[in-house]
């Protein structure tokens, strides 16, 4: 029975020493300044589309990418710093993207084309949809975030 007691004391003591002895050397990083600057950021991470149709669950999935914003801006999207500035200037409200108006002549057709945004923005769940009435009020209306 003794020799069960003092196994277990010693387990414990070096249980203690091992979950211990990690803390220690990461107050040391820590104060070095070796600090791991991705964990600073909320995460922003979305996945762009464009649909044929007005009805993205529906449509033809005509061309999508991915944005990411932090630290800095990466992923598939052509313009991903573009993008990503846009974003952070209008505190991603696509609304305010999206519903602008067209800056160029358009005609009236009705080819409808539906962009989504899906993904995380600073740490929060993001689900946008927004259909424009052909491919020329969207190329004319949608900014940097949809303009691929």
């Amino acid at each position: 029975m003794r020799y069960i007691a003092r196994g277990l004391a010693l387990a414990a003591a070096t249980t203690l020493a091992l979950v211990a002895a990690p803390a220690v050397g990461t107050a040391g990083a820590a104060q070095s300044g070796a600090q791991d600057t991705r964990s600073l950021f909320p995460p922003s991470a979305l996945v762009l589309t464009v649909t044929a149709g007005d009805d993205a669950k529906n449509g033809t999935v005509l061309r999508a990418v991915t944005l990411g914003c932090t630290p800095t801006a990466s992923g598939t999207h052509p313009a991903a710093a573009a993008a990503c500035a846009e974003l952070r200037a209008n505190e991603a409200k696509f609304d305010s993207i999206t519903s602008r108006g067209t800056t160029g002549a358009c005609t009236k057709q009705y080819d409808p084309v539906t962009v989504t945004a899906d993904g995380v923005w600073q740490g929060k769940r993001v689900s946008y949809t927004h259909t424009f009435g052909n491919p020329c009020t969207k190329k004319h209306g949608s900014g940097t975030v949809f303009g691929f």
